[in-house]
């Protein structure tokens, strides 16, 4: 049996084992209810876009030659992640044209966006980083303009079609969806382009990956439009300056009132930011440590995958056994230590079974870590203003992967990889002291009650 062929039946075995888990299991029946199944869907649609502009992009770059320097800072070009607070009241308040009446104001704001997706990321795929980097670039921010403004839709509406019972199961789900697309963005586009694969080429491969917002359509169409509410519409008599402060102030008014806000968003803004610097330069040192396409896939993708579906898997459960403050601070503390993983890679070179290793380890602690940290998130936001509080915080915490991150490549340049590596594992100490600092002041909100956090404690 080939190394591919056994990479294939350890991945079935894993998901075939986790789908017994959830039917005898009782903590993990509540994965197959209707809403995580439904926010699994979603997820899948949120997740790919992003990939194809980093792990699939940044390998893309590497493998046309662009230097890790340029790569890093490319990583530039997902800004609209982090500004998507500034449009996410539009999305949140403004009916679309015959959309919103016939599928209701999340469901129709998430059509329009995903029809213009479709044709960007074709676009996209059909440019050249190489001879003509400026169209690239100018249809990766379109890309990414479209991409973040489809997860504000959906992370609103994924908070309003779940019941209280189901939020961490369905925010599990979520993340094993949003992984789900992330590997078909990455070890899928990948292994069309490749000449080791189907050499269908770039342009093909990111066309046909597109296609990937249709689970969320499915989704959409069987979960109806959720708990939506929109205080301003049901009210009469409202006049301009009434919708404008409804609209633009009062979500981040409401959320600036409550005690800590911003020691909380201050918390959000670094608990990730040596994972998010690792992760840009994963592909990179991969391809420099002299790995092959088909490596790449088989470890990073299929291996990687499988591990995230565990994690995620043990994400709502992880919370139940321990509470959210332990469970942010243990699965903090493991994606921090995981990094270590990759000093040792980078000292073995080209070692596939370290690779392996080392990217289990880490897909498995960011599986339980992802699902955990946006639980904490969604228990933030009000129902009044699902799509502009929840667009706040990840936004926020999209700064640490877009430009807190950025100058990643210069270390790993100026440090080697060993020293990168280490250095991540340090960058990641601030967050655990932010945290201990909530949890001590009794800011960490448990996903199955807002109330420690509502302005109506004041």
């Amino acid at each position: 049996m080939s190394a591919e062929q056994l990479n294939f039946v350890i991945f079935v075995s894993l998901l075939v084992g986790l789908i017994v888990a959830a039917k005898r299991i009782a903590t993990f029946q509540p994965y197959l209810r209707k809403g995580p199944i439904v926010t699994f869907l979603l997820g899948i649609s949120s997740g790919f876009p992003l990939t194809l502009l980093l792990a699939t992009m940044t390998f893309w770059l590497s493998r046309v030659g662009v230097d890790k320097a340029t790569i890093g800072f490319a990583v530039g070009l997902t800004t609209p992640y982090t500004l998507k607070f500034l449009w996410a009241p539009l999305v949140d308040k403004v009916p679309l044209p015959f959309l919103t009446k016939a599928f209701g104001q999340r469901r129709g704001w998430l059509f329009f966006v995903q029809g213009l997706l479709l044709i960007a990321i074709w676009q996209l795929g059909s440019s050249d980083p190489k001879g003509s980097l400026g169209a690239f670039a100018f249809w990766a921010i379109i890309v990414a303009f479209l991409s973040a403004t489809q997860d504000i839709v959906i992370d609103a509406y994924r908070i309003e079609i779940l019941d209280e019972v189901d939020l961490s199961h369905g925010t599990a789900t979520n993340q094993f969806g949003y992984r789900t697309g992330n590997l078909i963005a990455g070890a899928g586009t990948i292994f069309l382009a490749s000449p080791e694969g189907l050499g269908l080429g770039w342009a093909n491969a990111y066309g046909l990956t597109a296609f990937a917002i249709l689970p969320a359509i499915i989704g959409a169409l069987w979960a109806g439009e959720g708990r939506y509410v929109n205080q301003f519409v049901q009210k009469s008599g409202m006049t301009v300056k009434d919708w404008l402060r409804e609209m633009l102030i009062n979500p981040f008014a409401e959320f600036m009132a409550r005690h800590g806000a911003l020691l909380i968003l201050a918390f959000v803004l670094v608990y990730k930011i040596g994972d998010a610097m690792g992760q840009i330069m994963l592909s990179p040192m991969i391809v420099e440590l002299g790995f092959t396409d088909i490596e790449y896939i088989s470890a990073s993708k299929a291996w990687g995958f499988g591990a995230l579906i565990l994690g995620s898997a043990l994400g709502a459960p992880f919370i139940l056994w321990l509470g959210m403050g332990r469970a942010l601070l243990i699965s903090g503390l493991m994606m921090m230590l995981s990094n270590g993983m990759f000093m040792i890679l980078a000292v073995a070179g080209h070692d596939y079974w370290m690779l392996v290793l080392a990217v289990v380890t880490e897909n498995i602690t960011s599986g339980i870590g992802l699902t955990v940290f946006t639980t904490y998130l969604s228990g933030l936001s009000n129902l009044a203003y699902t799509a502009t509080q929840f667009a706040l915080l990840s936004s926020v915490a999209a700064v640490a992967r877009t430009w807190l991150s950025a100058p990643a490549g210069k270390l790993a340049e100026s440090m080697g990889w060993v020293g990168f590596w280490g250095f991540t594992i340090l960058i990641a100490i601030p967050g655990m002291v932010l945290l201990l600092m909530l949890w001590r002041k009794g800011y960490v909100v448990d996903y199955r009650s807002q109330s420690t956090m509502s302005a109506e404690d004041h």
